[in-house]
């Protein structure tokens, strides 16, 4: 069993910033997915193991950036030029791969999830 602790998210303007992080310990690639209310789950950005590879979902592409810090066991997402369709609850998640797939199925852990809601 893996325990995965997110921090951040909350309420922003359109256009604002907002960081969420994840602590989990173990040799995992890592990804973070959101769902807003009556939606299925969205695969938004993902990082391997090492950091040398991510990989982003294409609404956020460019807006969005992942990175990790292996020696704190803690994943980022940085959340820029937000916009009222990022309004979500955001989880993180590892995969067995340890890579940076997009796959729901390849993650086995998840975070509680945090809300992250951008006001127009």
């Amino acid at each position: 069993q893996v325990r995965l602790v997110q921090s951040g998210g909350g309420l922003v303007q359109a256009g604002g910033s907002l960081q969420l992080s994840c602590t989990a310990s173990g040799q995992f690639g890592m990804g973070w997915f959101r769902q807003a209310p009556g939606k299925d789950r969205e695969f938004v950005a993902a990082i391997n193991f090492s950091g040398r590879s991510t990989n982003y979902g294409p609404s956020v592409r460019g807006r969005f950036v992942i990175s990790r810090d292996n020696r704190k066991n803690t994943m980022y997402l940085q959340m820029n030029n937000l916009k009222p369709e990022d309004t979500a609850a955001y989880y993180c998640a590892t995969n067995r791969f340890a890579t940076d797939t997009e796959m729901l199925s390849a993650y086995n852990f998840w975070g509680n999830g945090t809300q992250v809601t951008v006001s127009s």
